[in-house]
């Protein structure tokens, strides 16, 4: 097969009231190595189309049944070779299912699923299909982050002891769905955003750290889950302590009621000979404490020979010229197209390992735990 540029779908993320679909849009276009070709892209059939014509997509679908069934029956010169989903949680299962079904790799938005048999159900589905799949973890793009990885994987820190995860925000400090804030609304319904709000939305991410940046998995935990605004049949803070696998513990903090913060998530992992440090208030430095040593600060920048060869193919810039979110959202998107051109013997960089199925459902098990830990007054729970 000749080299061109891979040809995306896309669910979900059109109209004025989705935030996601522009930053994902702006990612696939980051490399010149991706084309927004087929689009299902809001919930009525005349109005998907309609936005995918405005928005220049090659071909716009109805639904996204019609996009997957549309796509599969086109010759392979023609069809797509992914698939990305930007719905609400309660819309994720069904397109990633179908898709990877269908043969076509995923990129799927966090939460996986809104349930965790939803969520083993498309596991077994990818796993036997061999699709490609990739779960939007964002902040997993960012180098820093995917290097802090790579340090605590070769030992720089010694045995992992201690993961602190937090991800704050103020943005839903008041009652906005009840003023039709559309993306207040379907985060705080059960029905469109499954068991857990906060935790759903943003522990996930908290997590994730745990699990990407410090190479642990929770085997326990217990939690407290809170709606501060009254009224909110989901919490709105979410705070959970974990024994991990080797021994360590972590405490994961997410908040949606934390007023003056805007995003400000991060992680420190603590080891037998040192500490690692990350926050996206500063995301081009990765902090490294060791002992009776000087702070050592890794910064960004693709001159710099520390970073391996396995992460500088992502970075694209000099040091001193920051790469954000939109950048970190396109290396998730570089990893599943690399690993789509690698198995078709196409020549291009080893993608990294960031979080794929495995990952979306070790969070849904640790949404679903938490849950059942804070109704259980705090009670200790295993993970599945």
């Amino acid at each position: 097969m000749s080299r061109r540029k891979l040809r995306v779908g896309m669910v979900g993320g059109g109209g004025p009231a989705n935030f996601f679909g522009g930053p994902h849009r702006r990612a696939i276009l980051i490399d010149n190595s991706a084309e927004l070709t087929a689009g299902a892209l809001r919930g009525k059939p005349e109005e998907a189309i309609a936005s995918a014509r405005e928005l220049f997509f090659t071909r716009g679908y109805g639904d996204w049944k019609s996009l997957v069934a549309g796509e599969a029956a086109l010759p392979e010169s023609e069809r797509i070779d992914y698939v990305t989903i930007v719905t609400p949680n309660d819309a994720h299962f069904g397109p990633a299912d179908a898709a990877a079904s269908a043969g076509f790799g995923v990129l799927c938005e966090k939460p996986l699923t809104t349930t965790l048999a939803e969520a083993k159900r498309l596991q077994a589905t990818v796993q036997a299909s061999k699709s490609p799949f990739v779960v939007a973890y964002t902040y997993t793009g960012f180098p820093m982050v995917m290097f802090a990885r790579r340090l605590v994987l070769d030992g720089a820190i010694g045995e992992v002891r201690k993961v602190e995860a937090w991800y704050p925000q103020g943005w839903l400090a008041s009652k906005l769905e009840a003023d039709g804030q559309k993306q207040a609304a379907w985060r705080v319904d059960p029905a469109k955003a499954g068991a857990s709000g906060c935790g759903g939305d943003i522990g996930t991410h908290a997590y994730e750290f745990v699990r990407f940046a410090a190479g642990r998995r929770a085997t326990r935990i217990r939690a407290r889950l809170k709606a501060f605004v009254p009224g909110r049949a989901l919490d709105d803070d979410f705070t959970v302590l974990a024994d991990l696998d080797n021994g360590g513990i972590a405490t994961i903090a997410a908040s949606q009621i934390t007023i003056g913060a805007q995003n400000d998530n991060g992680f420190r992992v603590s080891g037998t000979s040192g500490t690692l440090e990350w926050s996206i208030t500063d995301h081009t430095v990765l902090k490294h404490y060791s002992g009776g040593e000087p702070l050592r600060l890794y910064r960004l920048g693709a001159e710099y020979n520390y970073f391996p060869a396995d992460i500088k193919p992502y970075i694209r810039v000099p040091s001193g010229h920051p790469e954000g979110f939109h950048e970190a959202l396109a290396n998730l998107h570089r990893t599943l197209e690399w690993t789509i051109r690698r198995s078709r013997g196409e020549s291009c960089p080893t993608p990294f390992e960031h979080p794929g199925i495995e990952d979306g459902v070790a969070g849904m098990a640790f949404v679903e735990a938490a849950v059942a830990s804070s109704k259980q007054d705090g009670a200790w729970m295993e993970l599945i």
